[in-house]
């Protein structure tokens, strides 16, 4: 067996020692956090050091035309090939494991196999998609969407950041959009990503096997009413646009624990954003998210409902935009009950978003989670150990040995 070859106690240092080499990218000394947004300067230093770490093992890299980068071991003309690997771009102040993981654990994964003296069969293709979290154009898994079709290029394009940089821009090019020839050469995809809960601290497992991802999505709530002054506006005549925005948030907590959901409205704007000026227009982000989708549904519906009767007190108006949805992602059956097999891993559901959720619909896909001890996640306080890293790495070698060997 490969985990037999693997000399005891080498490859937590050697995960450290890679590691190391990204940590300080995208950094704030402040938070301890990261902000290494799509394609601004840390995430375009760590696609260096991708292209950087596929020269040394000599894997050719290339550009799907939509930012994602793909690092090929085996003949660059066949095809049934196993893809792996993840993202490097964050959430504001985000934690470090979420996505590099499994881009570093890829090209540690492949070292393995070759100190094995594995010959795959098929070729092994590590992957950099662009823009999974959405955190600067808004839409999540951007990178695999466009390369799945799953979003039209003028959308994905036109997004903006906040600074009113589009993505074509900040791409250099216009998004080259579906990319079926390049799709359909991948006979799987395994991402291997830090779980983001607590089920495997419960379990005792350092590896992990997903079951599902939760269907999810993100909701524009923009919420207008009548600027004005604070200091000498009657409270009775006011048309405060803040209040109906607060209610909504506490409508929605309350809406999602009673259906057993999850909902978040994390990020807000207001205009004119002054400290004694009533707004007169407020913008906030839901994240909704379940197990089922008839929950989710009945959950924006009743939130948006309730945001609805407010405004009508509040002498307000609301308006609701689908941002991004994503539907019930069951992976491979069959592919996560041998991989669990082979690794006598627990096999559990997520209620995050991933690219491998994207691509599920497009070709097998399957998911390895390492063990967070914290159970935190878009947070410095995210966290793995080098030891279950590893091990991590030993588990998505034995997986990458099985498909492109067996």
């Amino acid at each position: 067996m490969l985990t037999d070859l693997v000399e005891e106690g080498s490859l937590p240092y050697r995960f450290r020692a890679l590691w190391d080499e990204i940590a300080p990218v995208g950094r704030d000394e402040g938070s301890g956090g990261y902000l290494r947004y799509a394609l601004t300067e840390p995430e375009l230093r760590l696609r260096e050091w991708f292209r950087e770490q596929a020269d040394r093992r000599g894997m050719p890299v290339t550009d799907d035309g939509n930012g994602n980068l793909f690092a090929r071991w085996g003949d660059p003309e066949a095809g049934d090939a196993v893809l792996t690997g993840s993202h490097f771009d964050s959430v504001p102040h985000g934690g470090a494991y979420d996505g590099p993981l499994g881009i570093v654990s890829a090209f540690l994964a492949v070292d393995e196999l070759r100190a094995a003296g594995v010959a795959p069969t098929r070729p092994v293709v590590v992957g950099a998609f662009v823009e999974e979290e959405g955190a600067r154009f808004g839409v999540p898994c951007l990178g695999s969407r466009l390369l799945a079709g799953e979003i039209a290029v003028e959308r994905a394009g036109g997004l903006r950041d906040a600074g009113g940089v589009s993505f074509a821009e900040a791409l250099g090019t216009r998004p080259a959009g579906a990319r079926p020839e390049l799709l359909g050469g991948f006979a799987a995809f395994v991402e291997l990503h830090v779980e983001q809960g607590r089920a495997m601290v419960d379990a005792g497992a350092p590896v992990g096997v997903a079951s599902a991802i939760w269907p999810h999505g993100r909701w524009r709530f923009e919420f207008t009413g009548e600027g004005n002054h604070a200091g000498t506006t009657r409270m009775a005549d006011r048309r405060d646009p803040m209040l109906t925005y607060a209610f909504t948030v506490l409508a929605a907590n309350k809406e999602a624990r009673l259906r057993g959901a999850h909902a978040t409205v994390g990020r807000v704007a207001v205009e004119p954003n002054a400290t004694n000026a009533i707004p007169s227009k407020v913008t906030g982000w839901l994240d909704a998210r379940a197990a089922e989708p008839e929950t989710l549904t009945g959950l924006v519906d009743a939130v948006r409902a309730k945001a609805a009767e407010r405004a009508r007190r509040d002498g307000t108006e609301v308006a609701l935009t689908e941002e991004s949805a994503t539907p019930l992602v069951s992976f491979d059956g069959g592919l996560a009950e041998r991989l669990a097999t082979l690794l006598d891993a627990p096999v559990l559901p997520t209620g995050a978003g991933h690219d491998a959720g994207v691509l599920a619909a497009h070709l097998p896909t399957a998911m390895l989670f390492v063990r967070n001890p914290t159970g935190v996640s878009h947070s410095p306080a995210e966290s793995a150990s080098d030891a279950d890293c590893a091990a991590g790495v030993t588990a998505l070698a034995r997986v990458l040995e099985e498909l492109t060997c067996r």
